[in-house]
């Protein structure tokens, strides 16, 4: 009997240590991301695909309007349709397209009823994982603006990534993050960890701490896993007393420019933007994605490719995603081999198309690295 509760002793201890380390640690991980971004509050998910798809529903219901992006992440399209809102796409950042819709639902209203929409989202991506491109943020922000919508910004894959300082693309363009109505992030990237973050003013993440099923009835983000993130946020914010987060934060902008660059010198036709850390390119023909894919695998460097139904059938491509651990011998050999390669096996035409799309390309002996920009 005393042994029996000895055990069960140990036992509600060890359960209210571990309920306190998760509180203790978790807010202060959300203050450490409101002040990284420069916002009022954020609250942090164990998940980063749950962070979209299970808070846009409590953002948006029926009688509300959502003006999606056509490349947006399968994410956001699952909470869109999980909220119940009217969804309405738009080019892909086509300006002149969100204008027409945004016109369109303010001069129209609700179908059938006509009646003015509860809240029109507009939701878009930082950067755009299988295209390299960067959002308008500016024109966004201006027509968000003019016809009184809100803004969801995805910024998954450009958090830590662009910026002076890895703050994403508010801090690329210059914008006041007030403008940015919620932002969202995840720590699998940059980060190198899991989950993700909401951000934004105090009365939203308060909102969200009640109604998001993400919040109420998911787990809490493990301890080593926010030991980490925040070890890592703090490094970029130089509050570890280095500036090692911020010489990896240069390095990776310098890599970019550099890898892009070269591609271009050797003719291939790369999409996104200069700052895009993400570099897709065309493989022009789809029988030979596989093929690529194993060239560069018994050359030692490890490349993602994605081909159709992923992609439209013609548009199949490799996608290279950038890290600041790469050096230019690493690049240099990647281009060359990409080079190589992708001309050996269109011998019959008098050049090759390159378009968009290779996830990660390291040597194999540096893909220990859990980050996948820092």
């Amino acid at each position: 009997n005393l042994d029996f509760h000895i055990f069960l002793f140990a036992t509600n201890v060890l359960t209210f240590l571990k309920t306190f380390y998760f509180v203790i640690m978790g807010n202060e991980l959300e203050q450490l991301v409101a002040t990284f971004l420069g916002v009022e509050s954020s609250m942090i998910f164990g998940m980063g695909f749950a962070t979209n798809s299970m808070n846009i529903p409590a953002l948006v219901g029926k009688g509300c309007l959502i003006l999606s992006d056509e490349l947006n992440h399968t994410s956001l399209i699952l909470g869109a349709r999980l909220s119940g809102a009217t969804i309405w796409v738009f080019k892909h950042n086509n300006m002149q397209s969100l204008a027409r819709l945004l016109r369109e639902a303010v001069c129209s209203g609700q179908p059938r009823t006509h009646r003015p929409w509860k809240k029109i989202l507009i939701m878009v991506e930082g950067i755009y994982s299988m295209e390299g491109s960067v959002v308008r943020l500016p024109d966004i922000v201006a027509l968000k603006k003019k016809y009184k919508a809100y803004l969801y910004l995805d910024e998954a894959h450009s958090i830590g990534a662009v910026g002076p300082t890895g703050r994403g693309v508010t801090e690329l363009f210059g914008l006041d993050t007030s403008d940015i109505d919620v932002m969202m992030g995840t720590f699998t990237k940059s980060f190198g960890a899991a989950g993700g973050y909401i951000a934004g003013k105090k009365e939203l993440v308060d909102y969200l701490r009640s109604h998001s099923h993400s919040a109420v009835y998911a787990s809490a983000m493990s301890p080593p896993v926010t030991e980490q993130i925040l070890r890592a946020m703090k490094c970029i914010m130089g509050l570890d007393g280095t500036t090692v987060g911020q010489a990896r934060v240069h390095q990776l902008a310098e890599n970019t420019r550099y890898f892009r660059s070269r591609l271009q010198e050797m003719g291939f036709i790369i999409y996104g933007n200069d700052d895009s850390p993400v570099v897709p390119i065309l493989l022009y023909m789809p029988g030979k994605v596989v093929a690529f894919s194993r060239a560069m695998l018994k050359r030692k460097i490890g490349v993602v490719v994605v081909g159709f139904p992923a992609t439209p059938i013609t548009e199949a491509r490799a996608r290279f995603c950038l890290s600041a651990a790469h050096t230019k011998a690493m690049l240099d050999q990647v281009s060359a081999h990409t080079h190589t390669h992708t001309h050996t096996h269109t011998h019959t035409h008098t050049h090759t198309h390159t378009y968009r799309h290779t996830s990660l390309s390291l040597p194999l002996s540096q893909l220990n690295s859990l980050s996948q920009f820092i």
